[in-house]
C-alpha cells in the first residue's frame, strides 16, 4: 500500500458487511483485505479485473464491491454498471480526473475514494455508509475535481429535468442528496426522523428508476443522458 494506509494487525470481529475487493495489484489487494478485516468487515473474495469482479460478485453476492479504476481488460468504469446491479459499488483509485469520476458515478458507483486522502477508519466508515445508503462518499480530491470541472464549464441554463413526479418534499430531499448530504444530515435540516428520510429516499429512487445515490444525483442534475 506504499504507506498510504496502515492499520493494526488485529481488529474486531466481522460486523456482517460483506465486501469483494477488486484490484489488479496483488499487494494492494492484500493490503485492502487486511485493513478491512482489521476494521471488522467481512471480505468474501477478491478479483483481479472487471470481468473477474462481475463473475465473483454474481457468485458471492457481496453487499459492496470495492473497485479499482485502472485495470487491464475490463476496467472499473466499465465494470461499475453490471456490478451495481448486484451490489453497492465504491470506487478506490489514485485518479482524480473529473470525467473519470463522473463516468464512474453515472455507471452506478455510489462513491469515489482517492488513495492518500483517507485512513483506515474513513475507509471502513465509507463502506458502512455506502451499504446503508446513508451517504455517497467522495474523498476531498474527488469532490474538488468535480466542482472545478463544473466551474470550468460555460454558465449553463438550469438543468433540464424530465419530470419524475417527485413531491415538493421529495424534491427538497433530492436537492440535499445532490449536495452530498447524508440521511442523518437531511433529517437534522428538515427536522424529521432519519426513518422518514429513508422512506423519502426509497420513493425517490423508485420514481427516478435508479438504485444508488450516485445514479440519483446524475439523473436529478440532468447528466445521466
Amino acid at each position: 500500500m506504499n504507506g498510504l494506509l496502515s492499520g493494526p494487525a488485529d481488529g474486531p470481529a466481522s460486523d456482517g458487511v460483506r465486501v469483494l475487493v477488486v484490484d489488479d495489484n496483488p499487494v494492494v489487494r492484500a493490503g485492502l483485505v487486511s485493513l478491512l478485516e482489521a476494521g471488522g468487515v467481512d471480505v468474501v473474495g477478491v478479483a483481479v479485473d472487471g470481468a473477474h469482479a462481475v463473475e465473483q460478485a454474481r457468485l458471492l453476492r457481496p453487499d459492496l464491491v470495492l473497485l479499482d479504476v485502472r485495470m487491464p481488460g475490463v476496467d472499473g468504469i466499465a465494470a461499475a454498471g453490471p456490478l451495481s446491479a448486484v451490489a453497492k459499488v465504491l470506487m478506490l483509485s489514485y485518479d482524480t480526473d473529473a470525467d473519470v469520476i463522473g463516468r464512474a458515478i453515472r455507471n452506478g458507483a455510489s462513491g469515489y475514494l482517492v488513495y492518500g486522502a483517507f485512513g483506515v477508519e474513513e475507509l471502513v466508515a465509507a463502506v458502512h455508509d455506502t451499504v446503508a445508503e446513508r451517504a455517497s462518499p467522495l474523498s476531498p480530491p474527488a469532490s474538488r475535481a468535480v466542482v472545478e470541472a463544473l466551474r470550468a464549464e460555460p454558465a449553463p441554463a438550469p438543468p433540464v429535468r424530465d419530470d419524475p413526479g417527485l413531491s415538493p418534499r421529495e424534491a427538497q430531499v433530492m436537492d440535499l442528496i445532490a449536495q452530498g448530504r447524508s440521511n442523518g444530515e437531511i433529517a437534522q435540516i428538515l427536522v424529521v426522523s432519519e426513518y422518514t428520510v429513508k422512506n423519502h429516499v426509497n420513493r425517490i429512487f423508485a420514481k427516478l428508476q435508479v438504485r444508488t445515490r450516485g445514479a440519483a444525483i446524475a439523473r436529478w442534475l440532468g447528466t445521466a443522458r
